[in-house]
């Protein structure tokens, strides 16, 4: 397995355990206070993480959660967190899908403080995949929210985004944003895989 990605000032990672930032983050700063990945998006956990998402294998989300949390210093991250959030999907992505990978790999970190009803998508959006760069923060505009009915309780707690793959950082940023809006104090994430920047 590759060495775990680090990025942002969250991690120590490789030989030395030194901080990295990514350039991107260096230009413009992210609203996430930290991230965190297990592995580079690359063969063979390209072909994987299609297989978990597209070819219908839930399945898989417990190795995946397994590996994301022997990243360095994710154990760590997992019991400081009061919330685990699921990056959400839109209703038309999981009628396509069947069930939404980021709950899955939440409940398979930690089921008891997982919330799968906090995060909204309220509306479908193109594939960020699909993207420029530029074209990402104004296909999620709007499109995330916090319940309502959840919104008291985030105040002032620490959350942990969840998703399987971070391309642009575009979307964990967009929900980071959203939800220090609401109140939370701070908000970190973690991926299965980071695409190279």
């Amino acid at each position: 397995m590759a060495l775990p990605v680090a990025f942002w000032n969250a991690v120590h990672t490789g030989p030395n355990h030194a901080s990295r930032q990514c350039s991107s983050c260096r230009q413009c700063p992210p609203t996430l206070d930290a991230c965190w990945a297990a592995t580079s998006y690359a063969w063979p956990w390209t072909q994987l993480v299609a297989q978990f998402k597209f070819q219908n294998d839930p399945a898989w989300a417990r190795a995946l959660a397994l590996l994301m949390q022997s990243a360095p210093g994710v154990e760590d991250v997992l019991d400081q967190v009061d919330v685990i959030l699921p990056m959400p999907l839109s209703a038309q992505r999981l009628a396509e899908r069947g069930f939404n990978q980021a709950l899955l790999l939440a409940k398979a970190l930690n089921p008891h403080k997982t919330q799968a009803l906090t995060l909204l998508k309220l509306r479908h959006t193109a594939r960020q995949s699909s993207l420029k760069r530029s074209e990402r923060l104004l296909n999620l505009a709007g499109a995330l929210a916090v319940s309502p009915l959840r919104a008291a309780s985030l105040r002032g707690q620490h959350v942990l985004l969840v998703d399987d793959v971070m391309t642009s950082g575009a979307s964990l940023n967009t929900a980071a944003q959203v939800l220090k809006q609401a109140g939370v104090q701070s908000v970190k994430a973690l991926v299965f895989a980071r695409t190279e920047v």
